[in-house]
């Protein structure tokens, strides 16, 4: 049942700028001009060395994905640069990794343990429960039973994806827009079922039809290609898409995403919209093909939850990103500024606003 009430205000605003309040990082960056990164700026000079070491399990993406890994890693490169930190990231390549990598870290000198990913849960609540003096932190799940010495980093991307499907209506030429996911878990299908919703406000605001292909919300079911590693599959995907019309494509799918840019690439008049990070930075060199960007600001997250366990202030109470406090957000619009309409940009503030309002309610089966 599509939860939103219909904003008619519009601001006379060309920025999409975050409310910096609730639990945000305190030093998070200020706004861009055009979208919201939110990510926080590394110190120039080096921070006097702590007693400390931060330590990482990436999912099968590595830290290279260019996506959700990839900002963790940020976040812990930040801690060690402003806060004097040492590092250890242990990369998977498979599922059957994450146990072995998490009890590594478990034997080695961990003051805190980030297990990147919703599919890590099993690995970090076993290790959580037969190491309590451990301190772990876990992005986008929760375990089954809570405990005291695992904090869940998670992110109601919901309402970024929303904006995201909304600029995709307003953006494309051909009325068929597409999304497809790596694998059916939540940290994914949250993405798809605000994109989806973000299209429909658009059809109800605006009169149209633009067409989603790839997910259907009700039924919880669409396109994956199943893994987070194929570029292959992503490519395939897509140009499965643009072969039914589709002329911007949502990839939820860490570096799989990389194998849609290249479809678009080679195709004419395919753009995309990126997840996680800034895609025009992040895999920039497909930078004219990304709009925006839906962000989880992970980065964030991790550099504030390593600051807290510094400062003695760990609690296992969840981060929740919220487009409120900064946790998620649509990225700057960099080669597209000139081509988004400003009314669609007043628009998209205006939507903002409603949804951290509480007026626009955007839900998801997902939702933290």
């Amino acid at each position: 049942m599509k939860q939103w009430t219909r904003v008619t205000a519009v601001l006379g605003l060309s920025a999409l700028a975050l409310a910096a309040c609730g639990e945000a990082p305190d030093d998070e960056a200020a706004p861009a001009e055009s979208g919201a990164a939110g990510a926080t700026d590394s110190s120039e000079a080096a921070a006097e060395p702590v007693d400390f070491t931060g330590c990482m399990v990436t999912d099968a993406g590595g830290v290279d994905d260019r996506s959700f890994n990839e900002a963790a890693d940020r976040g812990l490169t930040q801690a060690v640069d402003e806060l004097g930190i040492e590092k250890n990231v242990v990369e998977s390549s498979s599922e059957t990794d994450y146990t072995p990598n998490v009890e590594q870290l478990v034997a080695g000198e961990c003051d805190l343990i980030v297990g990147v990913g919703f599919l890590l849960a099993g690995a970090v609540g076993e290790a959580a429960t037969a190491n309590p003096e451990e301190t772990f932190a876990l992005i986008d799940s929760t375990l089954e039973e809570p405990a005291d010495n695992v904090k869940p980093l998670l992110f109601n991307t919901a309402e970024a994806a929303f904006l995201g499907g909304y600029l995709a209506a307003g953006m494309t030429e051909s009325g068929t827009v597409a999304t497809f996911g790596g694998i059916p878990i939540p940290p994914v299908t949250i993405f798809m079922d605000g994109f989806v919703d973000g299209v429909a406000y658009y059809n109800e605001e605006k009169g149209e039809d633009v067409q989603v292909l790839g997910w259907d919300k009700e039924a919880q079911d669409g396109t994956f290609t199943g893994d987070f590693e194929n570029q292959a599959n992503g490519q395939t995907t897509t140009e499965n898409f643009i072969s039914q019309g589709a002329d911007i494509i949502l990839p939820v799918a860490g570096p799989v995403g990389l194998g849609a840019a290249a479809a678009a690439e080679a195709a004419d008049g395919v753009n995309l919209i990126w997840v996680d990070s800034d895609g025009y930075e992040s895999a920039s060199q497909y930078g004219s093909l990304f709009i925006s960007s839906v962000l989880k600001n992970i980065d964030a997250a991790v550099f504030t939850t390593t600051q807290e366990t510094i400062d003695g202030a760990f609690s296992s109470d969840p981060y929740v990103g919220t487009l409120e406090n900064g946790g998620v957000g649509l990225a700057p619009f960099h080669d597209f500024e000139d081509t988004v309409p400003q009314e669609l940009k007043d628009e998209l503030t205006a939507i903002q606003d409603g949804i951290v309002a509480g007026d626009i309610v955007v839900e998801s089966p997902a939702s933290p």
